[in-house]
């Protein structure tokens, strides 16, 4: 695995289903509960939902908008990182935070509903996303590093 230097971009969170994400300054995340106050973050292959920046530009410029990386709904953006299933087991380190991809986030009906045919536009190329187990609880703030483990 090459050494990428990846760059927490934005962190967010969502406290129930449908409602709105919550962009987050920080953000404890701990092996039982994900990303504090998410929804989503009980133990299991889903507790953290990362985003590639590009990737999200890709799907973005091909149905020719500017959209908010809030509409994914996923918890962290990250500069630096385009995702794949090579990755699939594979340890990033964000901050303090120790995260194991365990699989594609696979774009669902909510993104048409938002965004008509943002569902097809995230869908090739792991553009949605990946989903991560915690291996290791910590702080996550913007402007932190991320790597992966060896």
């Amino acid at each position: 695995m090459s050494v990428t230097m990846m760059k927490v971009i934005a962190i967010a969170h969502k406290r129930e289903k449908g409602a709105a994400v919550t962009e987050l300054d920080r953000a404890e995340i701990t092996t039982e509960s994900g990303v504090e106050n998410d929804l989503a973050g009980a133990p299991g292959k889903r507790q953290v939902t990362l985003l590639s920046k590009s990737q999200w530009q890709e799907a973005c410029a091909e149905l020719d908008q500017e959209i908010p990386w809030t509409v994914r709904r996923a918890n962290i953006l990250l500069d630096g990182v385009v995702f794949g299933p090579e990755q699939v087991g594979n340890i990033i380190k964000i901050g303090t935070v120790h995260l194991e991809v365990t699989k594609e986030t696979v774009p669902c009906q909510l993104m048409d509903d938002q965004v008509p045919g943002l569902r097809k536009a995230l869908t090739p190329d792991w553009r949605g996303g990946v989903c991560c187990r915690v291996v290791q609880s910590g702080q996550v703030e913007i402007g932190d590093s991320g790597s992966w483990l060896e």
